[in-house]
């Protein structure tokens, strides 16, 4: 008689799929087979999965001489008629077997030998239905997707670019320029919603895009963006009306109705340009209507005043800072452009295994929260994720200060916050924080950048009080560096757990003094050496170890005493010379002696009327004559 735990190992033994189905369903997956497991040939490449066809018949369809010889019989193959492109090998085993087994490396070790004959780029899967296993020229490969993708996927693996943000910069000043001399667009965020509007019709058409309105007039131009944008955004006004802001705003642009062709053309230039640049495989987050302001700023008014981008560098720092991961869900309440939601998405999706994942889609429609109060702001955070090819459903246009608001992040059960809010009193900037901490679950990290000494004004603020700390805990405070924002604002990062009271716990702080970036004119600051990774790496890894032994700034807080990182105070020394100083100014204000003029004498006499002699201890100087003042 066969006992139930018996039985049931049966069952789940015969519940597993075979070599054979988990190879042909490797095939479908991976896009070698059609779904009928036909496999897929063309005039570029030859793909598909089975145990029949050996590398010599392989060869053959290819006019490979260098297969000749070789009988072994892949699992699956992926071979294009030009060596120089990436080909891809499969080896399949069954869902019983382990895949981590060197036996089975070897194996497909191999078949990538024998591939390796005719490409120079050959990426290798074991596969058994449930794990997968990706080998670079014999190279296990560890930052990629936990789970099978389509084969495109494991092609850009090797076919990636580079983002160059330089370029994008000076391209940006090309526009900026047209926009001002030849369109007469004095405004600022009119430029930014234009430029982006343009470079959203330009993502989402890029094969019938811009190109192909060059040499046709104004009219003609602007009413096909706006078309482009209408169709972009209409799949999607059904989870997010408030996306027709976008359409508003772009036909509210106020300018002036150039005739000049040749403007027209090179700004479709250069947009196309930015398109082709942002999507790079290798784009990392970075915000692009950051880069725009930084360059349009050049021209503002003072009605543009007042709108401050978080810094790329820090939306990373302050990513790892609180350790989001792919299955966060992430809010910025005060989201302006949508930097933070950027860089969430990038660092997110790289993690999930690339844009072609599930999970990247996943990532995108329902992980990523933000809210912007200011119209014209959140048109721009709704293009800006745009841009990126998605997130913007989650985009709500209201006050953060408000319920409503606090219903709506209460609603998303969010996990990990990132913000910037606006630093004036205006703004009520710590009841936007309060409101924030209130609304999401106890336990949550929450990560904000406020000046220096904000809470420790409201600690102390009647009407306000220790409110924040009576409810949230206060674990961390980074001071950035002094030279991050303009207007002489210093900052810190403040890092809470919501939900769980202070009661008189230490709040450990550090500084960040330098951050590697330079100031480039016109363009902001930049890090022109590549400083600034190594620099987030050191003090990422220094604050999760807290042991900061290479700057020495760490110390512990008391909260009843302060709310911010204490700069240490430079002793007080005074020299002989101050003495002295002090002395001979006395003397000569009741002498009624000009200092001024005095000096300046004193200065033309050693220089023009004196003998210098020059000793083993030093220099002797003769004046000759009187120093005499006039009133003497």
């Amino acid at each position: 008689m066969i006992n139930y735990t018996t039985k049931r190992k049966v069952i789940q033994k015969m519940a597993l799929k075979t070599e054979d189905e988990v190879r042909n369903e490797a095939g479908v997956i991976l896009g070698f087979t059609d779904n009928n497991g036909v496999n897929i040939e063309n005039q570029n490449v030859i793909s598909g999965v089975g145990q029949l066809t050996t590398f010599i018949e392989l060869g053959k369809r290819l006019n490979i001489a260098k297969f000749v010889g070789y009988s072994d019989k892949p699992d699956g193959w992926y071979l294009p008629m030009n060596a120089s492109d990436v080909a891809i090998i499969l080896e399949a085993k069954s869902e019983k077997e382990d895949i981590s087994k060197n036996k089975w490396e070897k194996e497909l070790f191999k078949n990538i030998d024998i591939v390796s004959k005719q490409y120079s780029k050959v990426i290798g899967l074991l596969y058994n239905g449930k794990d997968v296993r990706v080998f670079i020229d014999k190279e296990e490969y560890n930052s990629v997707a936990t789970t099978l993708q389509r084969c495109s996927y494991y092609v850009r693996l090797l076919t990636q670019n580079t983002l160059d943000k330089k370029h994008i910069y000076e391209v940006t000043q090309r526009i900026n320029d047209s926009l001002h001399f030849k369109f007469g667009m004095t405004d600022l965020q009119d430029r930014m919603i234009f430029t982006a509007c343009a470079l959203v019709a330009q993502r989402y058409n890029p094969q019938n895009g811009l190109q192909k309105l060059k040499d046709m007039d104004y009219s003609t131009f602007h009413n096909w963006i706006y078309n482009a944008l209408a169709k972009a955004i209409q799949d999607d006004k059904r989870q997010n009306v408030k996306l027709d802001v976008l359409l508003e705003e772009y036909s509210a642009v106020r300018m002036s109705i150039t005739e000049d062709q040749k403007a027209i053309n090179d700004f479709i230039d250069n947009v196309c340009e930015i398109a082709d640049l942002v999507n790079s495989d290798y784009w990392n987050g970075e915000d692009v209507m950051a880069i725009f302001f930084n360059e349009f700023n050049r021209y503002k008014g003072k009605t543009d005043a007042g709108q401050v981008f978080t810094p790329d560098h820090i939306t990373s720092f302050m990513y790892r800072l609180i350790d989001v991961d792919m299955n966060d869900k992430v809010l910025d309440a005060t989201c302006g452009s949508g930097a933070f939601l950027v860089k969430s998405m990038c660092n997110m999706i790289k993690e999930a295994g690339g844009v072609n994942t599930k999970k990247a889609k996943q990532i995108k429609s329902e992980q990523l929260f933000g809210i912007e109060m200011y119209r014209k702001i959140f048109a721009l955070a709704c293009a800006n994720m745009m841009i990126h090819k998605d997130g913007k459903t989650n985009l709500a246009q209201m006050d953060a200060k408000s319920e409503e608001a606090s219903a709506w992040v209460k609603e998303k059960q969010i996990t990990k916050v990132l913000m910037n809010p606006p630093f004036e009193r205006k703004y009520k900037c710590m009841n936007i924080v309060n409101n924030v901490l209130n609304s999401v679950p106890a336990g949550t990290k929450c990560a904000f950048i406020l000046p220096d000494k904000k809470l420790e004004k409201d600690f102390t603020d009647k009407k306000f009080g220790n409110k924040v700390l009576k409810n949230n805990t206060l674990t961390t405070i980074v001071k950035l560096p002094e030279n991050l924002f303009p207007k002489g604002i210093t900052t810190s990062v403040f890092v809470f757990e919501s939900g769980k009271p202070q009661n008189g716990r230490s709040i450990i702080g550090y500084y960040i003094e330098d951050d590697g970036l330079e100031t480039v004119k016109n363009k902001g600051r930049q890090d022109i050496k590549n400083r600034w990774q190594i620099i987030e790496d050191y003090w990422i890894k220094a604050i999760q170890d807290g042991d900061d032994y290479k700057f020495n700034t760490r110390q512990i807080i008391n909260p009843s005493e302060h709310l911010s990182y204490q700069m240490p105070e430079q002793p007080f020394e005074i020299y002989e010379e101050d003495f002295v100083k002090t002395m001979m100014d006395y003397e000569m204000y009741k002498r009624g002696i000009d200092v001024k003029e005095f000096n300046e004498r004193l200065l033309n006499k050693v220089l023009y009327d004196s003998e210098v002699e020059s000793e083993e201890n030093g220099t002797l100087i003769f004046v000759k004559g009187n120093i005499k003042n006039e009133q003497d």
